[in-house]
């Protein structure tokens, strides 16, 4: 019986770009879902502007603006980095700061 066939890369020469890009995209979405959510409640004229859906008010402007700034900081970075190896490990650290920082501004104060 024939050996499977391997894949050639190990998981050694894969970049960690792509992952980075992942990870700091979806940091940045939360970042920016908090700060989002409270321009939305402090300022009229960001509640005015965030309000997409009328029944739903300015969640639905803040909700839609923070995925598509996380699809679209994914796909730049991801073109960015994809062949190279980034520090991952300050990614993470970024990322989970930036995710630290969205939950706090969500929350009620």
């Amino acid at each position: 019986m024939k050996d499977a066939v391997q894949d050639p890369r190990t998981r050694e020469d894969t970049p960690s770009g792509a992952g980075a890009a992942a990870i700091l995209a979806a940091g940045l979405g939360c970042f920016l879902l908090g700060a989002l959510t409270v321009l939305g409640d402090q300022s009229s004229l960001c509640k005015a502007l965030l309000n997409f859906y009328k029944p739903t008010g300015p969640l639905s402007g803040v909700t839609t603006v923070a995925v598509a700034v996380w699809l679209i900081t994914w796909a730049i970075f991801h073109r960015l980095w994809r062949h190279r190896e980034v520090p991952l490990g300050r990614i993470c650290w970024i990322a989970f700061a930036l995710l630290a920082l969205g939950i706090v501004l969500t929350l009620p104060f």
